[in-house]
């Protein structure tokens, strides 16, 4: 299979953070975001990836231009304007040649639901499979809403009003396809909002029979906000085999205090007597004072964290 990451988004929800480098790029404990999301695809037998990106994101290009991050191939496809995930994917559809995993960058969920998505797309021999997940009745008209019947979804509606929402069950940017989903693409017309809507090209799909089926799942992780992207490194903190990840190259000062579990970039500054962690990513690039305490926390690259200064549940930038 290949794999097809949009990863074109400039993360305006997550400005300041995204001012220098765009959503996909944002660390979660010393990877990029988008990263994250591959690594939970490519155990799927991924043989090929294809970033969707922004053509003034270097740093994308830069980071994965190393064979050994991901050990498989990596094409970049331009999508030199943001609209909709049918246009992104319209952008990487010369490219498909087979049966591929498609995902936004900021929705990360675990290798075992990825698995279960390939799985059901082989055995129900399906088009298309949807990664569903229950949510709120107030939260449907943020999301795509299917109808589904626990085998097949029999519909698919972008974004409805809630009074107007055929069911609570959503649909993730998180898809397994055939390339017969290739086919609808050039059919779909601008929504209301502007955008080519992938959900409109599912829709066609069902329309002249194609067999659409999902997998539930009851969790994830999708990073909108600075509270998101600090709740995640969290997360991975605690997953870390070793409790205190100090890199070669990082600076402590003496008798620095590190309560598990922390990670420290190379290229970090710790000053005399700071108290780091529990639970705090330190990333290249940025100073803690002295005396300073530091928890539940991000220290991005070029923050500077004043002298005794008390850090708690921020990502300080």
């Amino acid at each position: 299979m290949q794999a097809i990451i949009l990863a074109a988004g400039k993360g305006t929800r997550l400005q300041p953070l995204t001012l220098t480098r765009t959503k996909a790029m944002v660390p979660v404990v010393g990877k990029p975001l988008v990263q994250r999301v591959l690594e939970t695809i490519l155990p799927s037998g991924v043989r090929e990836v294809i970033l969707v990106v922004s053509p003034d994101d270097m740093a994308i290009r830069a980071h994965f231009a190393q064979p050994a991050r991901l050990g498989v191939p990596v094409r970049f496809v331009e999508q030199p304007e943001r609209l909709g995930m049918a246009k992104a994917l319209a952008l990487a559809a010369p490219y498909i040649d087979g049966p591929f995993v498609l995902s936004a960058c900021d929705n990360l969920t675990t290798a075992a639901h990825i698995a279960g998505l390939v799985g059901a797309q082989r055995w129900r021999r399906a088009a298309a499979t949807l990664s569903l997940m229950p949510v709120e009745p107030a939260q449907v008209s943020k999301t795509g809403v299917v109808v589904w019947d626990g085998q097949a979804v029999q519909r698919i509606v972008e974004k409805p009003r809630p009074e107007e929402a055929p069911s609570t069950i959503s649909s993730l940017p998180l898809y397994v396809f055939s390339p017969d989903i290739l086919d609808d693409l050039p059919h779909v017309q601008p929504s209301p909002r502007g955008e080519y809507e992938l959900q409109d090209a599912i829709q066609r799909l069902i329309d002249r029979g194609g067999r659409v089926t999902g997998v539930l799942l009851d969790r994830r992780e999708q990073v909108t906000n600075a509270a998101d992207l600090l709740a995640l490194n969290l997360h991975f903190l605690d997953a870390m085999p070793e409790p205190c990840a100090v890199e070669p190259g990082a600076q402590l000062a003496a008798d620095v205090t590190l309560h598990p579990p922390v990670r420290i970039d190379a290229g970090a500054q710790v000053g005399r007597g700071a108290r780091v962690g529990p639970g705090v990513y330190v990333e290249a690039g940025s100073r803690i004072g002295a005396e300073a305490q530091i928890r539940q926390a991000l220290v991005l690259r070029g923050a500077v964290v004043a002298d005794g200064a008390v850090i708690q549940g921020q990502v300080v930038s």
